[in-house]
């Protein structure tokens, strides 16, 4: 499929009724407002194209942003248009889920990581808790360095309560990415989830609820689904 061939069939696919409740969540214009089931009907068509994905992610569009993640091979992404993506990522949706998970199965993931987690601009910071979260879910426990992970489970205790909004609510996420995937550690993910505790996130005018730590990994104990690695962080 072309550029345009796929612009049109977004376009035909969004509806003003998501379009106002991801503008509610925080997308910038332009968008169409796709849900991401019915985006995901074209990855199939597009498959693995590195040249679209950027086109799509150039267009400044949020869907075409989002489906070029879905689509790119996260093995031919280079460390400077992973940079990019990062910098033109404008809302969480496409710091958390979309550069992340791309950052999280390339080849830099825990260089970039390290990095945009120190960044000042809040959407590259979320992009580099949620890469290493992700990270996580997908990586042998051998290949982990897990006194970085514990300094960081430190860091998140002491710190989490005064970080900005979204970043509150990507460490949470990495808590429970810890406690969730990585067995060694579950036990000192369990002390983290206990100190931070309840998380406050302005979530906006949305339905949205920051899951707690501590009742999240309980859940995934008690499926017996600790240590269970994913295929891939992408969706």
């Amino acid at each position: 499929m072309t550029l345009d061939e796929v612009m049109e069939k977004l376009q035909s696919m969004g509806t003003e009724q998501t379009k106002r409740t991801f503008i509610r969540h925080g997308a910038k214009e332009p968008l169409f407002g796709v849900k991401v089931g019915d985006m995901k009907k074209l990855v199939k068509d597009i498959k693995q194209d590195l040249e679209l994905a950027m086109a799509l992610y150039e267009t400044g569009n949020s869907d075409a942003m989002y489906l070029a993640g879905l689509t790119v091979n996260p093995k031919q992404m280079s460390k400077e248009l992973l940079q990019h993506w990062a910098h033109q990522a404008s809302w969480y949706m496409l710091a958390e889920y979309t550069v992340a998970s791309v950052a999280a199965e390339s080849p830099y993931a825990m260089e970039l990581a390290a990095e945009w987690m120190e960044a000042e601009e809040e959407m590259i910071a979320v992009c580099g808790w949620s890469a290493y979260a992700n990270y996580l879910s997908i990586t042998p426990d051998d290949k982990l360095d897990r006194e970085q992970i514990r300094s960081l489970l430190n860091r998140v205790a002491e710190t989490i309560h005064r970080e900005r909004n979204r970043v509150r609510y990507v460490m949470n996420g990495f808590v429970i990415s810890v406690g969730s995937y990585v067995p060694a550690l579950f036990q000192e993910a369990v002390l983290t989830a206990e100190r931070i505790g309840k998380v406050h996130v302005d979530v906006g005018r949305t339905a949205c609820k920051v899951p707690t730590a501590m009742e999240y990994i309980q859940k995934v104990e008690a499926m017996g689904r600790v240590g269970k690695k994913r295929k891939t962080c992408i969706c």
